[in-house]
């Protein structure tokens, strides 16, 4: 096969963006020319890539493991790249980071110092849903992925870098926010919105209420923590949620946290990556940056 670096690159930018448009316009060139080169490597391959259906490109078999192929080889180019310029005493290049919605609410925190130190270091921060951040593990898109609930069935190289308390939270005029000593029993009246199924917290929220024996009545399931703010603020019921999607007063959200027996829920926040994966110079940089500063500031309340 007679395949470029660049062809490679553009097969990436087709599986990536869905369109040989966008293809084109992530790689800054034309949709014919993108179109000339995808054909000269379907022909390369001797199978076809790709086909369109409703407008959006989907990738055969031949095209996905090429992508896969691609990406691989892509990415031990930028580590090579970036072992390189360290040897010149040089720190650049690209850092990609996939953190759980939750988590969005310190890592910038986190980020800012990095960038600060490493200012020609690009990052790329996805911001998804638990089931998106798994997917993205499992493909291998990313330097590293922070959670709370890494998944079982994968092996990682996990690290627990900081803890993801787990509290109760009402209306501020709820009857119960002026409660001291309450217990799951008190709130078995009351209505719960809580995290969709598969999130993080959710799974945090369903394993400790069935430790409890307790069976909370759900109102709503929202993929928003903000939503569920908003929800528990106007006075449709209870929620479970991080510490960290809270602000350092919970009044200015409008909630307040309940003193419930068993809680906050202990749970952790993780950074992982798979296990054998050989992290790129900016990652391991990174992956200490994040680990160190976390010890900083561990105990204190993250807002």
């Amino acid at each position: 096969m007679n395949i470029t670096f660049r062809q490679l690159r553009l097969v990436l930018a087709l599986a990536d963006t869905g369109s040989v448009t966008g293809a084109a316009r992530a790689m800054h060139v034309t949709q014919p020319t993108a179109s000339m080169q995808l054909k000269e490597v379907a022909e390369s391959v001797g199978l076809p890539l790709y086909e369109v259906i409703g407008k959006r490109v989907h990738l055969t078999e031949a095209g996905q493991a090429l992508a896969r192929t691609a990406r691989q080889m892509v990415t031990q180019w930028e580590a090579f790249e970036q072992q390189v310029d360290s040897m010149k005493g040089l720190t650049r290049g690209r850092l990609r980071v996939a953190v759980v919605s939750t988590a969005k609410y310190f890592v910038p925190r986190l980020l800012g110092g990095f960038c600060a130190r490493y200012p020609d270091i690009d990052i790329a921060l996805e911001v998804l849903n638990r089931d998106g951040v798994v997917q993205r593990l499992r493909e291998n898109l990313d330097d590293v992925y922070i959670m709370s609930q890494p998944p079982h069935d994968l092996d990682l190289e996990d690290q627990v870098f900081m803890p993801n308390p787990i509290v109760v939270v009402a209306p501020l005029n709820h009857p119960l926010a002026r409660k001291r000593g309450l217990s799951l029993s008190d709130l078995a009246q009351e209505r719960f919105i809580l995290r969709e199924q598969g999130s993080g917290t959710r799974m945090s929220v369903d394993a400790h209420c069935k430790a409890q024996g307790f069976v909370p009545q759900v109102r709503l399931a929202l993929g928003s923590n903000e939503a569920i703010r908003e929800a528990v603020a106007a006075g449709l019921g209870l929620s479970v949620l991080s510490s960290h999607s809270l602000k350092r007063d919970p009044a200015q959200d409008g909630v307040a946290v309940l003193k419930v027996k068993g809680f906050p829920i202990e749970s952790f926040w993780h950074v992982v990556h798979p296990q054998g994966k050989q992290l790129s110079p900016i990652a391991q940089v990174f992956h200490a940056h994040l680990l160190r500063q976390a010890r900083r500031w561990r105990d204190q309340p993250v807002a």
